[in-house]
């Protein structure tokens, strides 16, 4: 059998699309494997298919684990690691009640939402502060 250096090509855009539909970018950089191993065969015509199949799989390999030892940071620092966390980012501000606490349980208007709230009994209006968060509950204590 012998490969023509675009077959590489579209297996490399057959991959590419296949990472559109799996993602994880393993397929992303098999496709890049496959161009690279596609453009070696433009560039000389003569290498043999084991050839080119050693040089596909190798690319593969080393681009996957780089991407993966690399590149890929999970859990890079932020400045605003609570930015996707509405209710943590309410821990430490002091709002008033709207409702008062009754068994432990009440709520607090908190620009457009209302937050439901726990804590120690307190009359409507009191003013509380958040000192944790349980879920979407806000645990509060009375201020002076």
């Amino acid at each position: 059998m012998q490969m023509e250096f675009w077959y590489w090509w579209v297996i490399g855009l057959v991959l590419l699309v296949a990472e559109t539909f799996v993602p994880g970018a393993i397929f992303l950089w098999m496709g890049v494997a496959a161009g690279i191993t596609g453009a070696a065969l433009f560039l000389a015509p003569e290498i043999s298919i084991e050839t080119q199949l050693l040089i596909f799989s190798v690319i593969s390999v080393v681009s996957v684990v780089v991407w993966r030892v690399f590149l890929h940071k999970e859990d890079s620092p932020t400045d605003q690691p609570s930015l996707n966390q509405r209710s943590a980012q309410y821990i430490g501000r002091t709002f008033t009640l709207s409702e008062a606490i009754e068994n432990g349980v009440g709520t607090v208007t908190v620009d457009d939402s209302r937050w439901n709230v726990r804590g120690s009994d307190m009359a409507a209006g009191s003013k509380v502060k958040v000192t944790a968060v349980d879920g979407v509950i806000l645990i509060v204590e009375a201020t002076e």
